[in-house]
């Protein structure tokens, strides 16, 4: 009986850690904002990895032109 309690215990939380990562920013942001408040060298490093990564994303192929 307990074992089975701590199987669906451990199933939900893979379900929740799977539905998290689909939903994206709701739950980096809220780590985001702790780090900011919080850890600030942290959160610059963020912010600037963000920056630098949609930086990235924005750049077209040379196909474009």
């Amino acid at each position: 009986m307990f074992l089975g309690g701590v199987a669906v215990a451990l199933a939900a939380m893979a379900g929740f850690a799977r539905w998290a990562k689909g939903r994206g920013s709701g739950v980096a942001g809220a780590v985001a904002a702790y780090e900011e408040a919080y850890r600030t060298t942290v959160y610059q490093s963020h912010h600037e990895l963000r920056v630098a990564a949609d930086r990235k994303s924005e750049s077209g192929s040379p196909d474009d032109l």
